[in-house]
């Protein structure tokens, strides 16, 4: 029987192939084509429109890297087409089986108006339908030549990650350009041919189902005449149509379609690429929304909407009328899908915020889930900040790429740090586009892991990355799916009534609580260290000129608060902290200009902050602190020298110069600032650390600040990966060409440390030790010139600790130190922000940092029976692929270890190390515009109301883990307090007094209070 199934399989491949799909266009003429080839960048279509176009033949190749070509494609209807379905048909020289990543084109009107795009598995253009004959045709069509970057499936390093590298030899073969007849006969029967033998092959060998529709394919391909396949195609569908009636089992699963186009922001193309993918995508889903009335498209990333808006009006019409009929789903609420652990807090907040809001705003929807499906994992902080932002659901489906642990759950309530739950579903089809394929459908059977729970899963469908989005045949495969026996149920339908129907028959769901951790694709923690630093960098900028320009804006007659450029610096910040950019793994390209929009960023904010100080007016040098936590600290002056000064949270204080209790002490390579006592080696490493406040403790256990080279080759993914096996051949850079000291004055005790090493990069640390501070900093600069390889900075500690804590977005999570399951294994590296800490009872240390994400822990037991755990922190690597550049060059960024901490402790430091005291002159003292009383206690954001209302928002956080209860007290006249979601709406009123705002918090909680200004 299964020689049987094999040979009618066989047949019907053989004669699909062969036979229907070449009938499936039953008469064609050419178009007569010319081209022209756009200099430089892509122009607009008013340039295109006006140039000088010279014939070109098809089978002609075309299209450097990059490159644009114009092809004008004019042609008439034949007068006999009368009453069929006539289309184009249009292959660019389509290659390879990914749609999404090379040419694509747009069809315009000869008015410009964009009509749809031409991609590699969606090549047709409507024309008319039925035809009266004698049409005449003028298009233009706007051709991408894009590279496929990865057509060598992650093997091979290629230069066509920029334009700047990638050659000018054309890429691509134009292989048609036709007018063309739809035989909607044969175009049917291929579509039922495909359904029934997909469904054959995943029936079980036993199952009657199978044997039913193996028998009557072979019939149907009886009945088919292979010298006139348009003539007997009837005849064929018509032995095909008992079986495709023959309805679904009451108990079969349902599996919720939503159209669906995964379009990365950026990522194997620059951004200004992506603008152009969106209005072919989006372009292609309007135009089936008018074939297919069922049909229902899901589209998140709310920075899309608006790039199609400013430069595709037509097609943001077209979008909006789309949402009017119920048609096209705003999802997710982001502004784009983010990485789902690098972002910070307040941006990950920013990104629901502005994103919830563009939806709000121009559709009048408000979205209520969060849509990340492609995500390299997700931080415990997500259910709150979720919730908060008004969002009943969370979907993802990437957690499916587990390399060692397959999770244990589909549908599921997900508790985050501060217990808050959100509603979760990981679609069991295992992909974000879906084509509703016979295998696609037994795995979303398959592998469901709540059967006897729930009934139902969410299947995105639709090319994505530029393929097109989903398509008619797509369409039709789903409307075959709807009620068929031997197959789950499909149903074309809104995301949000997929989670209330799949949370009303399983509100008891299994819960899963912390994070989301991706066992795959650890190096995204790395990869790319400058455009991670730009992000870290940029969040901490945003801040300070919020937190200033209220200060001005409340304190400084005449000033006013620069809302536009705020909102836009953050939407330039939200862009790149896409799941693409941010993580290290898009091409060169994109890097290079991720680098230099963070620069501009930078440059823009320091302006920001600066006229926000000046215009609290001129008188005398102050210190700023943008900091939550009061600080006694050094600082340089403008002149360079080191002053000692005492600054209030959130506020300012005169350079006075105060005088610490006891100044540093250097003799030889020994700092000693009467709070630690550190000791450089020969070879330049930490030999020791004493507490002299915990009675000398020493810390380390062994060398400290060990740099370590390793090799790094991953299995696959470079970029991306970071596999076990880089921990087992390394070198230990332990030969310094200088050790000396650099500052010996009182406030400020500096040993820097010079190495060459590999390829000819160098590294240059200075390790400071300041008066009145147990924090020892490494400032760092590489030169980095190596392959494959990742430098990792370790320091052993001599402290037993269960479990590590890391800070993430609003509080922090604790991992296990130990390996005693493959899940706790699997954690070989793992994210944090700030900082890393680690405890036993009554003493603690951390590594801070100001730019690094990436780290490790690991403890080892030494002869004497003390435990050493330790903490690597992942400085930069050399992955090739796809950006054979990566990291290369100049990295400059600091990171510190400290001494007898607790999570507070750490917390302020890691503020600290992040938000440099501002020297500059102004005038007298302002009060903080908030400041607040009680342990844990945090604030993370200070600015005023987006509507412009003058109203001051603050956004709070508990940073210890535990209970908070504390006050908090405004620099301004109070008039009323309330509490407020993150969109800055009302929640409730907060309770107010003489004192102040009362604020009691549970562990993590984030609290966003409006205050009303007196």
């Amino acid at each position: 029987m299964h020689d049987e199934r094999r040979r009618i399989e066989e047949r019907v491949q053989r004669v699909h192939d062969q036979r229907i799909k070449p009938a499936t266009y039953a008469a064609t003429v050419p178009f007569e084509v010319e081209a022209w080839q756009a200099p430089g960048e892509p122009v607009s279509f008013e340039e295109a429109a006006s140039a000088r176009y010279e014939p070109f033949a098809m089978n002609t190749p075309w299209g450097p890297p990059w490159g644009t070509t114009w092809f004008r494609m004019r042609g008439r209807v034949p007068a006999e087409w009368a009453g069929r379905r006539v289309e184009a048909v249009i292959d660019l020289g389509f290659v390879g089986d990914w749609p999404g990543n090379q040419a694509e084109a747009l069809v315009h009107l000869p008015d410009g108006r964009p009509l749809k795009a031409v991609n590699p598995l969606n090549q047709y253009v409507p024309i008319a339908h039925p035809a009266t004959g004698g049409e005449q045709i003028d298009y233009l069509v706007e051709a991408a030549s894009n590279p496929d970057i990865l057509k060598d499936n992650f093997s091979k390093v290629t230069p066509m990650g920029d334009k700047l590298t990638a050659g000018s030899a054309p890429l691509y073969t134009f292989q048609r350009a036709d007018i063309a007849v739809l035989d909607e006969e044969v175009w049917h029967l291929d579509l039922d041919l495909q359904v029934l033998r997909e469904l054959m092959v995943h029936l079980g060998e036993h199952e009657p189902r199978r044997h039913e529709i193996m028998h009557a394919l072979d019939r149907a391909m009886d009945a088919l005449d292979l010298d006139d396949v348009p003539g007997s195609a009837a005849a064929a569908r018509e032995v095909l149509a008992p079986i495709l009636a023959k309805p679904a089992h009451a108990s079969a699963h349902t599996v919720s379609g939503v159209g669906h186009a995964h379009i990365d922001s950026a990522w194997l193309w620059p951004i200004r690429e992506t603008k152009r993918k969106t209005s072919r995508t989006f372009s292609n889903v309007t135009s089936l929304a008018d074939e297919y009335d069922d049909f229902i498209f899901a589209c998140s990333q709310a920075q899309q909407y608006e790039w199609v808006r400013d430069n595709y009006p037509h097609v943001w019409a077209r979008i909006q009328d789309s949402v009017k009929k119920g048609q096209w789903v705003p999802v997710g609420g982001m502004w784009v899908e983010a990485d789902g652990n690098l972002p910070g807090g307040e941006a990950m907040a920013r990104q629901l915020i502005h994103g919830k809001r563009f939806f709000i705003e121009h559709f009048g929807v408000e979205t209520k889930g969060v849509w990340l499906p492609d995500s390299f994992g997700y931080t415990a902080a997500y259910p709150q900040l979720a919730k908060l932002a008004g969002n009943d659901w969370f979907l993802t489906q990437k957690i499916s790429w587990n390399q060692t642990n397959k999770f244990p759950h589909h549908t599921f309530w997900w508790e985050g740090i501060d217990g808050t739950r959100i509603f979760t579903h990981f679609p069991p089809v295992d992909t974000y586009n879906a084509r509703f394929s016979g295998e696609e459908m037994h795995r979303a059977v398959r592998n469901y892991s709540e059967k006897g729970g729930g009934s139902r899963s969410l299947a995105p469908f639709g090319w994505g990355d530029g393929g097109g989005g989903p398509t008619r045949e797509i369409m039709e495969r789903a409307r075959r799916l709807a009620d068929l026996e031997g197959s789950p149920k499909v149903v074309v339908e809104h995301p949000d009534e997929f989670f209330a129907k799949a949370r009303e028959e399983y509100p008891d769901a299994p819960v899963w609580n912390g994070e989301l951790y991706l066992e795959l694709h650890r190096a995204t923690y790395t990869s790319q260290a400058r455009t991670k630093q730009g992000n870290r960098r940029s969040e901490h900028k945003l801040r300070e000129a919020e937190l200033w320009a209220t200060t001005a804006a409340l304190h400084a007659p005449g000033y006013a608060y620069p809302y536009e450029k705020l909102d836009r610096l953050w939407k330039t910040v939200l862009l790149h902290q896409f799941h693409d950019i941010l993580p290290g793994s898009s091409i060169a390209w994109v890097h290079r200009e991720a680098e230099a929009e963070y620069a501009r960023v930078a440059e823009e904010l320091e302006a920001l902050t600066a006229e926000a100080v000046a215009a609290l007016g001129a008188g005398g040098t102050r210190v700023f602190n943008t900091s939550p936590f009061d600080r006694a600290e050094v600082v340089r002056t403008a002149g360079g020298a080191p002053a000692y000064v005492e600054v209030p949270a959130s506020g300012s204080a005169p350079l006075t110069g105060a005088e610490p209790a006891q100044p540093v002490r250097t003799e030889g390579r020994v700092l000693d600032n009467g709070l630690i006592r550190v000791e450089v080696a020969e070879d330049g490493t930490l030999a020791s650390v004493r507490d002299l406040r915990a009675g000398g403790r020493e810390v380390l256990a062994d060398q400290g600040n060990l740099l370590r080279l390793h090799t790094d080759l991953p299995n696959y993914w470079d970029a991306w990966d970071i596999d076990k096996h880089y921990r087992n051949r390394y070198t230990d850079l332990l030969d310094a060409s200088s050790v000396e000291v650099v500052s010996d004055a009182p406030l400020l005790g500096a040993i820097q440390v010079t190495r060459s090493f590999g390829k000819g990069s160098t590294i240059t640390q200075t390790v400071t030790v300041r008066a009145g501070s147990a924090r020892i900093d490494f400032e760092t600069d590489i030169d980095w010139h190596e392959a494959e390889k990742i430098l990792k900075a370790g320091f052993p500690v001599d402290i037993r600790a269960a479990h590590s804590s890391a800070e993430i977005q609003f509080g922090h999570v604790q991992r296990p130190t130990h390996t005693n399951t493959s899940w706790e294994a699997a954690r070989f590296e793992v994210p944090g922000h700030r900082w890393v800490h680690l405890a036993e009872p009554g003493y603690g240390v951390a590594v801070l940092n100001d730019s690094t994400y990436g780290h490790d822990v690991s403890r080892t037991v030494r002869e004497d029976g003390g435990t050493t755990t330790r903490v690597s922190l992942s400085l930069v690597r050399a992955p090739r692929i796809p950006d054979p550049e990566a990291d290369q060059g100049r990295h400059r960024f600091t990171y510190s270890l400290l001494p007898g901490a607790s999570i507070e402790d750490t917390v302020a430091e890691g503020y600290a190390l992040n938000l440099p005291l501002r020297v500059a002159d102004a005038a007298g003292a302002t009060e903080p515009v908030v400041s607040v009383d009680g342990d844990g206690v945090t604030v993370e954001a200070v600015k005023l109301a987006d509507d412009a209302s003058g109203d001051v928002v603050v956004r709070l956080y508990e940073c210890n883990g535990g209970r908070a209860q504390g006050v908090l007290r405004t620099g301004f006249p109070l008039a009323g307090a309330q509490v407020t979601d993150l969109l800055e709406r009302p929640l409730e009123d907060a309770e107010v007094s003489e004192a102040g705002v009362a604020v009691a918090l549970r562990p993590f909680q984030v609290l966003t209070l409006r205050l009303r200004r007196g």
